[in-house]
């Protein structure tokens, strides 16, 4: 009885968004929460979960399997597909969060990117910030939380490791593949890695 009126529930609230010009790709497997606020020329593809206390701007796109709940979404952001984003976050304006990418309580700047492959936790994020894949800001040591600020323009590489609390400033770098533990100064390249070894003609053990 309790699922069937879910289903009731979910039906007028389909309903409802639809009346309202959400585009909707298989309606079906989309499922809302009773407060939830959606703008203008909105698209929602397949399976797609939005949890309590969502607000979305217009414009905006919303791919398959992602999760949502108690953020807010500005206007022309794209979401997904395969994105979870946490309570206490905000996407800011032209803004894009990609496939598998995680955002917890953190503010993502007009126009930055998070395309695919990272998480992103208790950070501020400035705009046309460019965070490559598997990027983590590292947010917890086993006691408390910590904050990562990343201000505007900065680009970090892909597989690279923010230990907070730090702060990455503007226009600057952090190269592909580094453990960053310091605060990057402007206009700075940053970068942690081993040096490369290579031993030439080498022979593989045999069994």
């Amino acid at each position: 009885m309790k699922e069937l009126n879910s289903q009731k529930i979910q039906n007028r609230l389909r309903k409802k968004f639809l009346n309202l010009g959400v585009k909707m790709i298989g309606p079906e497997t989309i499922f809302f929460s009773k407060d939830t606020k959606v703008g203008k020329n909105v698209t929602i593809e397949p399976y797609v979960i939005i949890g309590s206390k969502v607000k979305i701007g217009n414009n905006v796109i919303i791919k398959s399997f992602s999760y949502l709940e108690s953020c807010k979404i500005e206007s022309k952001v794209e979401i997904g597909p395969y994105a979870r984003i946490r309570p206490e976050t905000i996407l800011k304006e032209g803004s894009r969060v990609g496939n598998f990418v995680e955002i917890k309580k953190s503010l993502i700047g007009k126009k930055s990117k998070v395309n695919h492959l990272s998480y992103v936790g208790d950070s501020e994020i400035g705009k046309f910030v460019n965070i490559g894949a598997g990027t983590i800001t590292c947010n917890y040591d086993g006691v408390k939380k910590s904050k990562t600020k990343i201000k505007d323009k900065v680009f970090i590489g892909s597989n690279s490791s923010l230990i907070a609390p730090i702060t990455i400033n503007k226009e600057s770098i952090v190269g592909a593949g580094s453990v960053i533990t310091k605060n990057v100064g402007k206009k700075s390249l940053a970068l942690s890695r081993p040096s490369q070894t290579e031993i030439k003609n080498y022979k593989r053990k045999s069994k």
